[in-house]
């Protein structure tokens, strides 16, 4: 690649010397990532990965592929990149985790205005950090420079995850019934939905995300620009001492969305709202945007990133085992016969 230069392509905005000096800085941060089962480094025109299938009878491969959303608007004005790829990474793993499946590798894809090799480095090493929590490779990715489409300062960060799951151990959702247990995971803030809202309530800009709220502890930047939390490594553990009937990553459409979509027919969610444990940055969202509470709790996670239901009879196991692991979870409510999806009362 030494020989690769274009001049007349450099003069219409793209420089591919850049994108080679944005891999060699990548390369150290994709290393972390490296695990059993990574054939090849990147570089070449795909990535090879050999699964571990030892004790898995029918292997099913389980995908799922999501982006950061409107949430990388903050990063540009902050100036501040080396957190987003963990919600790139966040958005596509918490979803496959939903069946069971353990991640097995990831790509990610950066769309940029002009390539800037240390902040793409600095993007792929959030990517990195997701990628090490939810133990997966990441086995390569593509940097495009796109002159005229984006702005100089800007980028769009999306990913592609894949996941294993023996056939026997996909998650059962059918065999749920009223009575079971919802227990909610916590969340570690809006994580990467809903902030085409956010930034409407708080005309965000500069100046108000460097606000400190008492209430926050923080910024207001430095909130919401909390990276997405990674619940694999979690509820892989719990799965493997307690029969999960169901999980539901709570993302953008908040509670009345994303938990139906893991329940049978004729059984609902009932969940007191004075029993979930809404974080402070909901309450100001709420408070400053005058968003009705049902808004909220379908547009947000309102401090609940995902939630698992189990038999009765396991609830307090299963709790321990995931603040053992290292989460917050506490029981939320418990399935009902009814056709309403979710009760919020």
């Amino acid at each position: 690649m030494n020989n690769s230069f274009s001049d007349s392509y450099k003069k219409a905005g793209v420089d591919v010397t850049a994108g080679y000096e944005a891999v060699r800085l990548m390369k150290e941060h994709i290393a972390r990532t490296n695990v059993p089962g990574v054939l090849s480094g990147i570089g070449g025109f795909g990535g090879l990965f050999e699964p571990d299938l030892t004790g898995i009878e029918k292997p099913v491969f389980v995908s799922g592929t999501d982006g950061v959303g409107t949430k990388l608007k903050l990063a540009f004005l902050m100036d501040k990149h080396d957190t987003v790829g963990i919600d790139c990474v966040a958005m596509c793993v918490n979803d496959i985790i939903c069946c069971g499946a353990k991640p097995q590798f990831f790509l990610d894809y950066i769309a940029v205005g002009k390539n800037y090799p240390e902040k793409i480095a600095t993007i792929v090493s959030g990517i990195a950090e997701g990628c090490v929590q939810s133990g997966c490779a990441l086995v390569g990715g593509e940097t495009a420079e796109m002159p005229g489409f984006y702005p100089v300062d800007e980028y769009d960060l999306a990913g592609f995850a894949v996941g294993v799951v023996d056939k026997k151990k996909i998650v059962d959702t059918s065999s749920q019934k009223a009575g079971d247990v919802l227990i909610a995971l916590k969340s570690s803030g809006v994580h990467s939905n809903g902030f085409s809202l956010v930034r409407k309530v708080f005309a965000i800009n500069e100046k108000n995300l460097a606000v400190k709220f008492d209430e926050l502890g923080a910024t207001l930047g430095e909130t919401l620009l909390t990276p997405t939390k990674i619940y694999v490594k979690p509820v892989l553990k719990l799965m493997e001492q307690v029969t999960v009937k169901s999980v539901s990553h709570i993302t953008g459409g908040g509670f009345y969305e994303n938990i139906p979509r893991s329940l049978p027919q004729g059984i609902s969610a009932h969940i007191a709202k004075k029993d979930v444990q809404v974080l402070p940055i909901f309450d100001l969202i709420a408070r400053t945007g005058h968003i009705p509470e049902r808004d909220m709790f379908n547009t947000f996670n309102m401090g609940v990133g995902m939630i698992v239901s189990v038999a009765a009879e396991d609830a307090d196991k299963a709790v321990n085992i995931l603040n053992a692991a290292g989460e917050t979870a506490y029981v939320l409510g418990e399935l009902v016969a009814s056709e309403e999806g979710v009760i919020l009362d």
